[in-house]
């Protein structure tokens, strides 16, 4: 039996910092149950430390993914290239986030809500390899039009189906994001993305392994059909362990 997560705890001290916001604004959020742009109160506390109110880490920036702040709905990105490249922490200034590590975070915390990287390049040494993620202008700008939370709009790209996975495959086989939404019976990638970052797919928290050599998915969480599965069972008994 797995057990249940222990959150990651976090004060409106550090999820200011991670949001480019001040202590007294996450504050305000909570006392006014302030609604993201899907309709979701802000997330209650789990806690305290001291006098200090905690909340659980993964809500709250499950919450944030999907908030549109009035900062970037008006925020004008620089006039470049559709066919620049932008690392991860250029990417985010783009974006007008005042927090470089955003898009990363994004990318890391909520598999299939942001646009996978259009190169991925391989870097540092055989004793020390890693991987610097690039997106292109045009790519950043269609995610802006249509970002999650946004609404659609006239014109725009519905966001693509979901695979169709079938659930006799080859046990060990891993699979990722879109093809786990699509076994454990989401909507979209969206729905999924938040579920995981809530913690309400507990098996999911461990992956099986990371995409490699695939071009564009490279590093990307995947996870064997057999955990996908059990993690769908429990889902469908409405057991969390």
């Amino acid at each position: 039996m797995t057990p249940r997560r222990e959150p990651r705890l976090a004060d409106a001290t550090e999820i200011a910092a991670e949001h480019g916001l001040t202590p007294a604004r996450i504050s305000q959020f909570s006392t006014a149950r302030t609604q993201n742009a899907a309709g979701t109160a802000f997330p209650e506390p789990v806690g305290k430390r001291g006098r200090a109110r905690l909340w659980d880490h993964a809500e709250v920036t499950a919450w944030f993914a999907h908030r549109a702040p009035a900062r970037l709905t008006e925020h004008t990105p620089p006039l470049l290239d559709p066919e620049t490249l932008l690392n991860a922490a250029d990417a985010s200034r783009y974006l007008g986030y005042k927090n470089t590590n955003q898009v990363s975070t994004f990318v890391r915390d909520h598999p299939g809500y942001f646009p996978e990287p259009d190169v991925v390049e391989e870097m540092g040494t055989a004793e020390s390899p890693y991987r610097r993620q690039l997106w292109k202008v045009a790519t950043l700008k269609e995610w802006m039009a249509t970002r999650p939370g946004r609404g659609r709009r006239a014109g725009t790209k519905p966001a693509p189906p979901l695979p169709d996975v079938p659930a006799d495959g080859d046990p060990d086989e891993l699979l990722g994001a879109s093809q786990a939404a699509a076994l454990l019976g989401y909507k979209s990638i969206n729905s999924f993305s938040s579920a995981l970052a809530q913690g309400n797919l507990p098996l999911l928290k461990t992956t099986d392994g990371i995409a490699a050599n695939a071009g564009r998915q490279n590093g990307r969480r995947r996870w064997t059909r057999r955990r996908i599965l059990q993690q769908a069972a429990q889902r469908s008994s409405g057991t969390r362990r």
